[in-house]
């Protein structure tokens, strides 16, 4: 779908998916979206210990790069902490913390893409960056009604004029 209306996204992924599922990742770099670094495990417990934390992220570059052949320059939190600790870590890892706003609070419960892209297209604004996600705790399941929101959010974008960017082309970053 993305392809097909020339856009380019960033995909934040987590280590044990891309483990998973390499030529997914392969391909969605091969396509010239971004990866991003999303944690190994996506573990709520691995945000409350500092050094535990810190492997998690040097882990997953390793793992990106294993799969693609770079390390990403962004990162997103998973729940979009943002310790003081795990900015200052980000910075010694040459790490661009990402933000943005969940496209809607249930996605991960899958309620009708319909419902999700109504809550999505009411926090676009120029600039903004809206959370999708392809499972729930890296876990993976059935995403096609998140599938589904991200084909209307999108033509419905398109329609009023809105360009659909990358978080490196958004923000005017390195990627890798």
């Amino acid at each position: 779908f993305l392809a097909g209306k020339q856009i380019k996204a960033t995909f934040f992924q987590v280590g044990t998916c891309i483990e998973r599922y390499p030529d997914t990742t392969k391909r969605l770099y091969d396509d010239g979206h971004d990866i991003g670094n999303h944690s190994v495990h996506h573990r709520f417990s691995d945000h409350l210990k500092h050094p535990g934390f810190v492997q998690e992220i040097a882990q997953n570059q390793e793992i990106i790069f294993r799969c693609i052949g770079r390390r990403p320059a962004l990162f997103r939190s998973p729940w979009l902490m943002r310790q003081p600790w795990l900015l200052r870590s980000l910075r010694k890892q040459s790490l661009q913390p990402v933000s943005g706003r969940f496209c809607h609070p249930l996605e991960v419960f899958q309620p009708s893409g319909e419902r999700i892209a109504r809550a999505a297209l009411k926090k676009v604004r120029p600039g903004s960056i809206i959370i999708f996600h392809d499972g729930f705790d890296g876990r993976g399941g059935d995403r096609s009604q998140t599938v589904n929101a991200v084909k209307i959010t999108v033509n419905s974008l398109l329609q009023q004029g809105y360009k659909c960017l990358s978080v490196s082309e958004l923000l005017n970053l390195p990627a890798y």
